[in-house]
């Protein structure tokens, strides 16, 4: 009992910070988030200040460092641009293979390509951000996902939010990436597609 008194007692720490402070981050932990707003909910707290407090509680398990997201999980910063719409200024080469993504999933993808090198797997890259026409492109090119092709619906694919990027694996690396992948951020998240990783930060 000590334990869960230890964590209620920092809970209302965290609430009574939220509620004493105009601005907030969103969360990047969506586990946080859920046992976050599971918590308040069974303690009867209401549901506008719960996303407040899930937020904070988020921050306080990952350091406090945090990306905004809006209701359908992409960093606000992007979803001002729209899908595909991105600009160069929001997006980072990844390494110095000319693909780019945002930022920070250029950034930690360039760090598993020279970890997996420094263990003798090679990662390499086929696909990555695609505007708007690029996928409307490959739609007709290789058809709908949801048709049994292999593109998404031009305006929704993670590949136009730079969160996304295909990847070029022998056995030996899809073993690695499946190792090692979620330690970047990257997630395979597509079926069929074993070649797909998201970034899920």
């Amino acid at each position: 009992m000590d334990a869960i008194a230890a964590i209620s007692q920092r809970m209302y720490e965290i609430r009574s910070m939220v509620e004493g402070s105009s601005t907030l981050a969103s969360t990047t932990t969506s586990a946080a988030s859920a046992t976050a707003g599971t918590a308040l909910t069974s303690s009867g707290t209401s549901s506008s200040s719960s996303a407040s407090f899930a937020s904070a509680l988020a921050q306080a398990v990952t350091g406090g460092s945090a990306t905004r997201l809006n209701g359908d999980g992409v960093p606000v910063e992007l979803a001002a641009y729209g899908n595909g719409q991105i600009p160069a200024s929001a997006l980072a080469q990844v390494g110095t293979t000319g693909h780019r993504l945002w930022a920070p999933a250029a950034e930690k993808l360039t760090q598993l390509i020279s970890d997996a090198a420094a263990d003798g797997v090679t990662v390499g890259i086929t696909d990555s951000y695609r505007s708007y026409d690029a996928q409307v492109d490959l739609a007709e090119r290789k058809g709908l996902y949801k048709n049994g092709g292999l593109a998404a619906v031009p305006g929704t694919s993670d590949h136009g939010w730079g969160m996304a990027v295909d990847l070029s694996l022998d056995d030996k690396a899809q073993v690695w990436m499946r190792e090692h992948g979620d330690e970047y951020g990257f997630v395979e998240d597509t079926p069929r597609e074993p070649w797909h990783w998201g970034y899920h930060g």
